[in-house]
Formats: structure tokens, C-alpha cells, sequence
């Protein structure tokens, strides 16, 4: 599939913080689809690879701490909906070029997962991320920023919160609460299964709030997380 070029990647922090902040206002938080057929859930994995000669590895992301290299696995899994019957998988590696800095981790994740991307035969209709959405300090989290790139709906589907304040939901699967920043509804705090850790669900690109926990709750199977995000982690995780 086609990713659109929006900006450079090789930019410092500040440089990123003023990207988020000029793309925020892009984001689209209706519903732009007709039906969703298929759904690809992203996730990246992360190795340390000390004993690698860095000069093979032009520009990579160095750890200050440790003087690692630092290689990404990238996969994205495509599967039916509401089915979730395995359709494709797209996989790749490559040096991290970007730290670990919260709030910007779409600067360390997207431009490991867009040759995985690239690599896809079909175009999912919609993008499920381990990531927030606009739940996120600019309103322009992981979620957003690969909905724009890909033109496509697009959710955020985190384990932990970023930002925000809510009450605990109840105990049984789909009861949730909303997620509030400055009396603001920016995300939904959803219990995907019972008696177990929430998920902190947020408008991506191209979808309404209700929409997203609607399709998080299809997409998930007997794991806390949604399937398609499940795959894809089990397979980046592969090395």
C-alpha cells in the first residue's frame, strides 16, 4: 500500500513537537467509511544489538545509555472483519533513528512500520495502534499521525495513559468511562475484558469515539487486547 510523505523523519525533538503541532488540526474525528472489511493492527518491537559494527548502520539510533545500536521489527497484521480470520502480514527491520521520548513516539514507531507497510498487497480499511490517538499532550498521538499518512480510519488502542483524568469503569467487558483533559472528552477508558486491566481508546484519524469502541470490542478476542494488535506484536516480536 501507498504511505504519503507529510515531512521529513530526520528532525530533532523541538522539530517533531512543531510537526505534531502543525498536523493536529488535520486530524478528522467523524466517520469516513462506508464498511470495514479488513483491519491491520501495527505494533513494533525493539533490539539492542551491541556486538554489530555501528558504521554498518549510517545514522542509527545510538542509546547514550548503553552505546547500542538500536534495531526495530516492524510488523502489521491484516485480518477480516468482523471476522478476524488471518488475511496478510507485512514484516520488517531496520535501525531506530529517533530516542525513546513520550509523546513523540511516532518519530521512533512510523518510519520502522512504513516498509512494512509498503510491503502490503492489499489496503486495509481501517488501523488499529498500540498507541493513543488524541488522547495525547498535542491531540496528535501514534494513531493520528499514521491515519493522515495513510489516509485510512485509524484508532489508538493503549495499555497505559498518557494523558488525562477518568473513573474506573466497571468490571464487566465493554462497560467504560470517558477520558477527560480540561473538561474535554478525549478518549474512552474501555474494560475489553472482564475483571481485567482497561484500554485507553481514542480517535485516530476518520472515526468517531463510539465508533472506535465499537471496533475495539469486535476485535477483541480472549486477550485484554484487540486481536489484530495482538498478531502483530507476537510477530515483531519474532526475531
Amino acid at each position: 500500500m501507498k504511505v504519503k510523505l507529510l515531512h521529513p523523519w530526520n528532525l530533532s525533538e523541538s522539530e517533531a513537537v512543531n510537526v505534531q503541532l502543525s498536523l493536529a488540526g488535520k486530524v478528522i474525528a467523524k466517520d469516513e467509511f462506508s464498511s470495514i472489511r479488513t483491519v491491520c493492527g501495527v505494533d513494533v518491537s525493539y533490539r539492542r544489538l551491541a556486538q554489530y559494527d555501528a558504521a554498518h548502520y549510517n545514522e542509527a539510533y545510538i542509546d547514550t545509555a548503553s552505546a547500542d545500536i538500536v534495531r526495530a521489527a516492524a510488523a502489521c497484521v491484516v485480518l477480516s472483519y468482523p471476522g478476524l480470520e488471518h488475511r496478510e502480514t507485512g514484516f520488517k527491520r531496520s535501525c531506530v533513528r529517533f530516542g525513546y521520548v513520550p509523546g513523540l513516539l511516532a518519530f521512533r514507531e512510523i518510519p520502522a512500520l512504513i516498509p512494512a507497510l509498503e510491503g502490503l498487497e492489499s489496503s486495509p480499511d481501517l488501523f488499529i495502534c498500540d498507541g493513543h490517538g488524541i488522547a495525547h499532550p498535542r491531540g496528535f498521538g501514534l494513531a493520528c499521525h499514521l491515519g493522515l499518512l495513510l489516509d485510512r480510519p485509524a484508532i489508538g488502542c493503549a495499555k497505559t495513559r498518557l494523558l488525562g483524568n477518568f473513573e474506573e469503569p466497571g468490571e464487566r467487558r465493554g462497560s467504560f468511562e470517558y477520558l477527560y483533559h480540561k473538561d474535554m472528552v478525549i478518549g474512552a477508558v474501555l474494560r475489553t475484558q472482564e475483571k481485567k486491566k482497561p484500554v485507553f481508546v481514542s480517535t485516530g484519524h476518520r472515526i468517531t469515539l463510539q465508533s472506535a469502541i465499537e471496533v475495539v470490542l469486535q476485535c477483541t478476542g480472549s486477550d485484554r487486547l484487540t486481536e489484530p494488535v495482538r498478531r502483530a506484536h507476537r510477530r515483531a516480536g519474532k526475531e
